[in-house]
């Protein structure tokens, strides 16, 4: 017996990422009252953040089999409301080593809504015969941007982090019923082959090549993320609200970039899409390190979002496309190595922040972007039909091998 109301396999797609991403969002405008709360520094609360990516890369790694095993629908129902209650649990933490292991368990179920939506999404793609792919994912920035929204505003309110996720957790149930309670999952594009791909890809040069064109999008969508929240208030000392709306403006540039990207790249190349969206974030990063006024931040902040938006999965394209061996190979070590640069993101962004201000954490983006510049070129020109079909099929190896 299914429950909720009916809908196109492709919105059922759009709704789990948008639903997914709201119940991880929402912590993020809450990071300086958590920090607060604990009267700790930047580099601290960035070390215990990293329990989250940590328990992620375990389940990209290892979770597959067993989310086979369980079924997509039965795991899909359950993890993500799951996932709203465990940050609602974390928020309880009474300092960062408990946050840290706290976080944990949030990673890990993150990972695994990661494979099956992802998974999802492309086998839906398939079974309609078009692109969904980054429209699904401008869905989670959607998410993202309603969970900054929702977060800022809990916060102006006065209502205190634990209280506010607790609230997350029945919203989110509910949610997932009206919307995902009939979901079925697609079948899937290829037979068996019984071939498995290794737990760790080795990376070749080419593919990491293409981990430095991502290294920038990585480092600035995560200190965005994670960061922008503490950044009004530290710098300009403003309210919850303007916080968490600085959240939600990232979200939502992303979300709109994202939206439309499909387009943008089938009509140019891949390289000059990137180079556009690299310019693009390094304005961002000078108007956030020079910024004098809260709304000049903001804008620097909505530049930020569009730039990051479209350079990985430009860079997945790539990997996918290239001949050297199998795209499942070159998309998994693509994945595993930039998911690791990512895992390193916030302690060493904290650290920068306790030695030379919250300003430089966002100032040693530009180097990684000018690396990210000088690579922009492996990621091809103007991709042919094939190569497009190459791409779809790539996903399904990132989110369901790696």
């Amino acid at each position: 017996m299914t429950l909720g109301l009916k809908f196109a396999p492709q919105h059922r797609v759009y709704a789990g990422f948008a639903i997914y991403s709201f119940a991880m969002g929402n912590i993020f405008p809450r990071l300086p009252d958590i920090k607060r709360a604990m009267q700790i520094e930047d580099g601290t609360l960035g070390l215990a953040l990293i329990g989250t990516p940590i328990g992620t890369l375990i389940a990209l790694t290892l979770a597959t089999p067993i989310l086979e095993r369980v079924g997509f629908r039965r795991a899909l129902l359950w993890l993500v409301p799951l996932l709203g209650f465990a940050y609602a649990v974390a928020v309880h933490a009474s300092g960062p080593a408990a946050l840290f292991l706290m976080l944990l368990p949030v990673g890990l179920m993150i990972g695994s809504i990661e494979i099956i939506l992802n998974v999802e999404a492309d086998r839906t793609e398939f079974l309609l015969k078009r692109r969904i792919m980054n429209r699904a994912h401008s869905f989670w920035s959607i998410g993202f941007f309603g969970a900054g929204l929702f977060g800022g505003a809990l916060a102006h309110l006065g209502l205190s982090p634990q209280l506010h996720l607790a609230l997350v957790v029945p919203t989110v149930a509910v949610a997932m019923a009206l919307f995902l309670g009939g979901f079925e999952p697609a079948p899937a594009r290829f037979a068996a082959t019984g071939d498995k791909p290794p737990i760790f890809a080795r990376p070749t040069l080419p593919i990491l090549i293409l981990v430095a064109v991502t290294l920038s999008a990585m480092l600035m969508e995560g200190a965005s993320m994670d960061w922008s929240a503490i950044y009004m208030r530290t710098v300009f000392d403003s309210g919850p609200f303007v916080a968490g709306f600085t959240v939600a403006l990232f979200a939502f540039s992303q979300a709109t970039t994202r939206f439309f990207a499909d387009s943008f790249v089938d009509r140019h190349s891949p390289s000059g899409v990137a180079r556009v969206l690299l310019a693009t974030m390094a304005v961002g990063v000078f108007i956030v390190f020079f910024s004098p006024l809260p709304f000049i931040s903001m804008l620097g902040f909505a530049l930020l979002g569009i730039g990051s938006s479209a350079i990985f999965p430009l860079a997945i394209s790539a990997a996918a496309q290239r001949t050297d061996r199998p795209a499942a190979i070159n998309v998994a070590a693509l994945s595993q190595i930039s998911f690791v640069a990512f895992l390193l993101g916030p302690p060493l962004l904290g650290f920068v922040s306790d030695h030379w201000g919250i300003r430089s954490a966002y100032g040693i983006g530009i180097p990684f972007i000018l690396l990210s510049l000088a690579t922009a070129g492996v990621l091809g020109r103007r991709p042919s039909a094939e190569a497009a079909d190459t791409a779809r099929q790539s996903v399904e190896a990132q989110a369901g091998e790696a």
